[in-house]
Formats: structure tokens, C-alpha cells, sequence
């Protein structure tokens, strides 16, 4: 009864549901990133890529996210 009250477009509500776990992954990674090279900066270069390809990789959900409902519809 109570779905049949709400208006307006559930998918912006999902995927801002589903932006949340890629927006957690991104501080994660970035946040651990930042830890890695102050304490070895001798790799810095490794752990900037290692950095760049997981948040690519977290990047692609949030963007799955995005089009899923709008699809689903």
C-alpha cells in the first residue's frame, strides 16, 4: 500500500543506493594509497598505479550502477 503512494523516479534512489559502496571503495583505496607511499616512497610509482587501476575498476560499479536502473525500467 505504501509503494503505491510514492512518486517520482525510484531510480535516482537506487542508484544513489548504489553509490555508496564505489564511494567507500574510493576512499578506501586512496586513503591505504596515501598510507603505502609515506611509508615506502621508493615505490611510489607501483603504488600509484596499483591506486589508479583499483579506482578504474571501483569507478566501473558506480557506473553500472548508474545505468542498471534505467535499463531495469
Amino acid at each position: 500500500m505504501f509503494l503505491a503512494e510514492v512518486t517520482g523516479n525510484l531510480g535516482a534512489i537506487a542508484y544513489g543506493l548504489a553509490a555508496i559502496g564505489p564511494g567507500i571503495g574510493v576512499g578506501i583505496i586512496f586513503g591505504q594509497g596515501v598510507q603505502a607511499i609515506a611509508r615506502q616512497p621508493e615505490l611510489t610509482n607501483v603504488i600509484r598505479t596499483n591506486m589508479l587501476l583499483g579506482f578504474a575498476l571501483t569507478e566501473a560499479l558506480a557506473l553500472i550502477g548508474f545505468v542498471v536502473p534505467f535499463v531495469h525500467s
